[in-house]
């Protein structure tokens, strides 16, 4: 097997009725390929779900797992919280703005200014403990508060790479995973060591307008027709999905926690498989799970297999993942870059060069790459 640089994951998913991921008019996402319309759903999307799935297998509940809050308000939501309580407002008016402005810029005060600013427990402590400290030092007076609280400021430690200094995951698990962009403090940035594509149909939209009322159940007999008539979207569809993860990046985000790494990846490929990204949740029960899951370990540069879809295929799982498999044979062939593979698959189809395994064999076969990559003296 090639040293484990790259974990690729791809997955076939199929839905029915339902409206995965709307755009701003309330309408499903789409996606022009190859002369048809697809159904897509976001890359930010499908994040968002795995990231925060009350699952068995939430990403948080692994152990050494930093929390990590994206948000405008993680000042006044979590950095001022119950032990401000009764501390003399001037004061603590004077100290936040001096915090606002260094985690979300000079134009941080003003709420509507701010960028949604994902922070790392770590980060949040350390705002957290140099408040409480300030607002000490204030000694209730508002003036000596602000006079403090820029001399702090102007220390150097008012940047959100200082705040993290030192720390493991400085932006918890979500930064160390997923990345973060700063746009006031570029060096607080963290490379993303999981790239996600937009999952689309194998095969060209299926949508219906559907048109719907709320009965009024204590309407008079003399009262006629719907109390509310709406319309709304659904869609069904059998989704391709890609997912690559930069192991060494991974290993990089996580302070070189092989450990830490494995128990990731091996909850990722749970989450992948199994969580749904829906909205309309009552409505539409937009429960599925994965009919294909297929994990590739290699050193060579990823690719997506998204072209075997080019041309809309049967939204049929046999069909899609025969040409998956036609298409993965032709890159075989052409470029022998040799990566080791594993497949779930509730079809019968074979994929080339791919052992059939359950899920748990999938994520036990990913959990065990990290230490692979890092060798013998990790």
């Amino acid at each position: 097997m090639p040293e484990p640089r790259f974990l690729q994951i791809h997955f076939l998913a199929p839905y029915t009725a339902a409206l995965l991921n709307r755009d701003d008019s309330g309408l499903a996402k789409r996606l022009p390929y190859g002369g048809s319309l697809r159904t897509r759903v976001s890359s930010q999307c499908l994040k968002r779900h795995w990231r925060l799935a009350d699952d068995p297998h939430n990403l948080h509940r692994i152990d050494g797992a930093d929390a990590a809050y994206r948000s405008r308000e993680t000042i006044d939501r979590k950095v001022f919280g119950d032990w401000s309580a009764g501390v003399d407002e001037g004061v603590l008016k004077a100290i936040r703005e001096v915090l606002l402005k260094a985690v979300y810029g000079d134009k941080g005060v003003d709420k509507k200014s701010r960028q949604t600013l994902l922070l790392g427990q770590a980060e949040v402590d350390f705002l957290t403990d140099t408040a409480k400290r300030l607002v000490a030092e204030a000694a209730g007076d508002a003036k000596t508060a602000k006079a403090v609280a820029e001399s702090w400021a102007k220390a150097g430690k008012a940047n959100l790479k200082a705040m993290g200094e030192g720390a493991k995951l400085p932006g918890g698990l979500t930064g160390a995973l997923f990345g973060r962009m700063v746009t006031s403090d570029p060096k607080a940035n963290i490379d993303a060591p999981v790239h996600v594509a937009h999952a689309f149909t194998v095969h060209a939209e299926e949508a219906e307008s559907d048109y719907f009322i709320a009965a009024d159940d204590l309407a008079r007999e003399e009262d006629t027709g719907a109390d509310t008539i709406q319309e709304t979207e659904l869609t069904s569809g059998l989704f391709y999905g890609y997912v690559v993860v930069d192991l060494p990046g991974l290993l990089k985000n996580l302070g070189g926690d092989t450990a830490l790494a494995g128990e990731v990846l091996h909850n990722l490929l749970y989450l992948i498989a199994e969580v749904s990204p829906g909205a309309k949740l009552g409505s539409t029960a937009p429960y599925s799970r994965a009919s294909l899951l297929l994990v590739e370990a290699g050193d060579r540069q990823p690719r997506s297999l998204a072209e075997a879809f080019r041309t809309a295929c049967a939204a049929n799982t046999s069909v899609a993942i025969g040409k998956l498999a036609e298409h993965l044979a032709a890159l075989d062939a052409a470029y022998a870059t040799g990566e080791t593979r594993r497949v779930m698959s509730l079809a019968n189809a074979e994929i080339p060069g791919a052992e059939r395994g359950t899920l748990a064999e999938l994520a036990g076969f990913a959990q065990v790459l990290p230490e692979q990559l890092a060798g013998p003296a990790a």
